[in-house]
């Protein structure tokens, strides 16, 4: 784009048109001159102005995220109430979700003026099975009632509603969902023609208004009479109007037809779609493929005035499973031959292949029937749809958008289609077909999908892993100047673990020490896991299961003193959560005078081997399960690999350790034990495979560390044993052949390289207490001593503390954009505090309340502001720092969500994968004096935009989420949990026997449901 061709004016109003200048004029006193003007001012939300009460305390609606927030703040000093949503369409639903989910209200009633809800896109069957679901899930809807009038009191806040029935009904707070107002208010006063029912700017066929030269497109635009709410009609408008615009010269002007209206949500948990002409069958076919639709003729208009109108030509085909909450209704022409709609309800899989069958008009190669009756085959392919299938509807992108897109070279990765052709950046429905066509369009050309580990390398985990190994490669920069594109590159988020893993796999040095310490996430730069207020969770190792009292003693000791909140964890070890960072040196260093040593909970690496008693105390046990649980442990304590791995050992076949859910597991047997491999119980569930059988307890060790090697050598990045063992070819049969009958011939090597490895073990938590310059690490702030609490209020619960709930929406303020009265150079912090890295070094800085970030990437400075605006979390100096050399590009990825911020450029302070968040960004230099200056505002401004107090997620924020469990079982924190043992309100409420608990059996003190 030419140097200057593209201007904008952000927050600025538009006050008036001069259609006859050809001017626009501003609040800020500009006068824009303009050859083309486009109108896309968008929508209100409808606010029904002739109902007496409309204006009153308590009245909403639900539009954007400031209506939003007012009504949450609202709702919280209306606790106990009822709140109500007028409108049952897809927004009144919405809102009616969103106000149960604030937990603020006793109840809520939708209150919607036909006989079913969704009325736009559902038919009486399906929204009557829409009704019932969302009823079920404790919304109560009203249907067929229309507001007369809002009750309110003296000070006129909202107390009930009259209905024009003359029902009345009590509530302090309603939220109205009933429709749109285009907001043509400008185009009004210039003169332009405007809908005078409904609203909006008129337009012609190609979105010219009354005006010369004045388009309008999107919501505001009033097309046949119609305004339209959703996004693929404004994106169609665009697309029409760009054309037009650019191309018209050269081709037949394009001209706006009836859009597609096929919408697919999923609204209260209930799966919800509509697709083409889905109420052809109600009110006659706006298009009948290969003939005029009916009643478009003189003959069949006088027909129609004599005979009334023809029953349509349409046939529907309809399936109902109410046991199942599924409906399915597709409209075909009367030969069954096209597909004109439909709508679906529980069951939407099929929407993304029919909406495409629908619009192509192309004959069926199939029976109707066989769309319902294959509904259940799972994901479509793609294969058999047209180039010019539209298989995005939320941007028109085609399937040949697609594939032509991948054939002539411009996107080589999915992420690229989705930048180039915005097909998933949607709705995102589309991405699982919009997947496979780009995997099946390269494996046509004879291409792989690549699996490069990012841009910066050109290979995958493995290759990269067997070149360090073999040239014995110890740094990143030597990595990044022998296998990277750039070799003079940073390298980004997604290389540096990765690379910082494989060196740390194969010469175990320590992980914080300044040539390694850019490349960890915050878990290993901070030997802790990072949560969600920005402490940090500690985890001692306890072998097996296995602890003394003594050690039980040391770590309740170290909780209490540092007000920790413990919890047990799935592993039979203690989790200790809420340590400060400046605190961990002096946790640690009570836990290793007490005997106790890292768990590596914070690493890609062996997290626990868990274990039942065994043969040491069971009855029923054959080996001595604990034993070599503990033997395990020892062994392959902080050995890093492509991901975290777990082991178990269980002593007979009961399997109470469920070691086949481990990514190594033992089970004990008259022989020796059966060892178990890639089980995983994580997002995707796998038991493991039988490895071998009848081990003798000394040939245990050696299969395992071949196992092992052999995994942390092949394995793709961030890729867990049981998803490993499904890619290797030939899977386990292969697996078995390499590791026990020596295939390749490396078994000694991966032993040796094993010994290595648990040969050179050391505790990093002692290493760093021993050292001065690790330990400097830890404090909060570099430039001072102070601490600042961490920012997230703490809610006591069941006897401990532990951080509120955080809010649904992220910081939307545009610190990038804010304006600052003044700015002077000051001096922060000393340069020598930071190394010259080529990984970057990064440190926190503190001024007044405000926490800053200061960036040194190969001798230049940064600086932003130090909360990531997602979640306010005061983290991104902790962030590992990427760069894109060729576009000149360099960020920080926020440790906690991966937000990625521009840390320098035009575009400073830039989210580039969440446009929604931005910060702000101050200019920096390091000056003769060994001091690092920042130009900031006053102490007193800077302080009133990013003082870390205006940002601290506060209780009364927080969500309870089991307020309505709570609410049903009432007295449950009174339950004592013997046999026999009911909650007293719900005998005298018709005994209810579905909500009686009960203790578990022998006094065991469980809940029996």
């Amino acid at each position: 784009m030419p140097e200057g061709s593209l201007n904008y004016h952000l927050n600025t109003l538009v006050t008036e048109i001069n259609s006859q200048d050809k001017t626009v004029s501003t609040s800020a006193g500009d006068t824009v001159p303009y050859d083309i003007l486009v109108l896309a001012t968008g929508s209100d939300a409808l606010v029904p102005r002739h109902t007496p009460g409309h204006d009153a305390e308590g009245v909403f609606v639900y539009r954007t995220i400031d209506d939003l927030q007012k009504l949450i703040a609202f709702s919280s000093t209306r606790k106990g109430t009822t709140g109500a949503v007028v409108g049952g369409g897809l927004l009144g639903l919405e809102a009616a979700h969103a106000m149960m989910d604030l937990h603020e209200f006793a109840s809520v009633k939708l209150i919607e003026r036909n006989r079913w809800v969704l009325s736009r896109q559902l038919d009486g069957d399906a929204g009557g099975m829409v009704v019932e679901q969302v009823r079920s899930l404790g919304l109560d809807v009203l249907l067929s009632k229309r507001v007369g009038r809002i009750l309110t009191d003296d000070k006129n806040a909202v107390t009930g509603v009259v209905f024009e029935d003359g029902e009345q009904m009590d509530c302090s707070c309603i939220c109205f969902a009933i429709g749109i107002k285009a907001r043509d208010e400008l185009a009004r006063k210039a003169g332009i023609k405007c809908a005078d029912r409904g609203g909006g700017i008129v337009v012609n066929p190609d979105l010219s208004t009354s005006a010369q030269d004045i388009y309008a497109i999107g919501e505001c635009a009033s097309w046949e009479n119609q305004t339209f709410g959703l996004i693929a009609p404004g994106v169609e408008m665009a697309d029409v109007l760009a054309f037009n615009l650019t191309q018209a010269k050269a081709h037949a002007m394009r001209k706006f037809k009836r859009p597609d209206l096929s919408t697919k949500l999923k609204l209260l948990g209930v799966e919800v779609a509509s697709f083409g002409d889905f109420f052809a069958d109600r009110d006659g076919p706006k298009n009948m493929p290969g003939r005029k639709p009916a009643g478009s003729t003189k003959e069949d208009t006088i027909k129609n005035l004599t005979d009334g109108p023809a029953p349509p030509p349409v046939k529907a085909l309809t399936y109902k499973d109410p046991f199942q909450q599924v409906y399915k209704k597709y409209l075909f022409t009367m030969d069954g031959k096209y597909l004109l709609g439909g709508m679906m309800i529980g069951d939407t899989k099929d929407y993304i292949k029919l909406v495409p069958m629908v619009k192509n008009q192309k004959p069926l190669e199939i029976p109707p029937s066989e769309l319902i009756v294959g509904a259940q085959k799972g994901e479509e392919d793609g294969d058999d749809l047209t180039d010019d299938t539209q298989i995005c509807s939320c941007h028109n992108v085609t399937k040949g958008d697609v594939v032509n897109s991948v054939k002539d070279g411009t996107c080589k990765s999915i992420g690229d289609v989705k930048s180039c052709t915005k097909a998933g950046t949607g709705c995102g429905g589309c991405m699982p077909l919009v997947q496979t066509i780009f995997n099946k369009t390269m494996a046509s050309m004879g291409q792989e999908v690549k699996n490069h580990l990012c841009p910066h390398f050109e290979y995958s985990r493995a290759d990269l892993f067997n070149i360090i190994y073999v040239k014995r490669i110890t740094e990143f920069a030597d990595v990044m100047r022998e296998c990277g594109k750039e070799p003079e590159s940073t390298g980004c988020e997604g290389c540096k673990p990765t690379i910082g893993s494989i060196i740390a796999s194969l010469f175990n040095k320590h992980l914080i020490d300044d040539t390694r310490k850019g490349l960890q996430e915050t878990n290993d730069r901070f030997l802790a896991n990072i949560q969600r207020n920005g402490t940090f969770s500690v985890v001692p190792r306890v072998s097996g299961g296995e602890i003394t009292p003594e050690k039980l003693i040391i770590i309740g000791t170290v909780a209490k003193k540092f007000n920790l909140y413990c919890k047990i964890t799935g592993g039979q070890r203690i989790d200790l959560f809420g340590a400060k960072k400046h605190d961990l040196l002096a946790i640690w260093q009570d836990l290793i005078d007490g005997g106790m040593e890292s768990g590596h909970a914070y690493a890609k690496s062996l997290r626990t081997v868990k274990s039942c008693v065994g043969s040491t105390w069971c009855r029923y046990g054959i080996g001595d399960s604990v034993g070599m649980a503990v033997r395990l442990e020892e062994r392959y304590k902080s050995i890093r690999g492509p991901h975290k791995f777990k082991g178990g050992v269980s002593g007979c076949v009961r399997e109470c350790a469920e070691a086949q859910s481990k990514d190594f597991g033992l089970i004990a047997t008259e022989k020796g034990f059966n060892i178990f491999v890639g089980g995983n119980g994580g997002a995707k569930p796998r038991h493991a495979d039988l490895l071998a059988k009848d081990v003798a307890p000394d040939d245990v060790v050696p299969i395992l560390d071949r196992y092992l090697a052999f995994y942390i050598r092949t394995g793709d990045k961030l890729q867990r044993t049981a998803r490993w063992i499904e890619n290797l070819p030939g899977g386990l049969k292969y697996l078995q052949e390499v590791i026990l009958e020596d295939k390749l011939g490396i078994c000694a090597d991966l032993e040796k390289q094993m010994e290595e490895l648990v040969g050179t073990f050391f505790d990093e938590w002692k290493e760093v207490l021993v050292s001065p310059a690790r330990r400097a690490h830890f404090s909060q702030f570099a430039n001072t001593q102070d601490n600042i609490a961490p920012a997230i209020e703490p809610t006591a619960e069941r006897g401990q503390e532990r951080p509120s709930y955080w809010p649904t929406d992220s910081v939307k303020t545009d610190f990038k954009g804010h304006k600052w009265s003044e700015l002077t150079w000051q001096p922060l912090v000393k340069a020598d505090t930071f190394s010259d890295l080529p990984t970057g070094d990064s440190k926190p800085i503190k001024r007044g309340d405000t926490q800053l970030a200061v960036f040194k990437v190969r001798g230049k400075w940064y600086c932003t502001q130090q909360m990531c605006p997602h979640k306010r979390a005061f983290v991104l100096s902790d962030g590992l720092i990427g760069d894109d050399i060729k576009n000149n590009k360099l960020w920080v990825s926020c440790p906690l969500h991966k937000r990625n911020y521009e840390l320098g450029g035009a575009e400073a302070g830039k989210c580039g994968n969440d446009d929604e968040v931005n910060i702000a960004t101050f200019p920096i230099e390091e000056r003769p004096d060994g001091w690092v200056y920042v130009k900031l505002p006053s102490v007193e401004e800077l302080d009133s935009v990013l003082g870390t107090s205006l940002f601290v997620v506060k209780k009364s924020e927080s969500v309870d989420p089991f307020v309505a469990m709570d609410k049903k079982l009432n007295a449950i924190n009174n339950l004592k949990g013997r046999k026999g043992t009911m909650i007293s309100h719900l005998e005298d409420q018709q005994k209810k026997a579905a909500l009686i608990l009960a203790g578990g059996e022998r006094g065991a003190g469980g809940l029996d449901w």
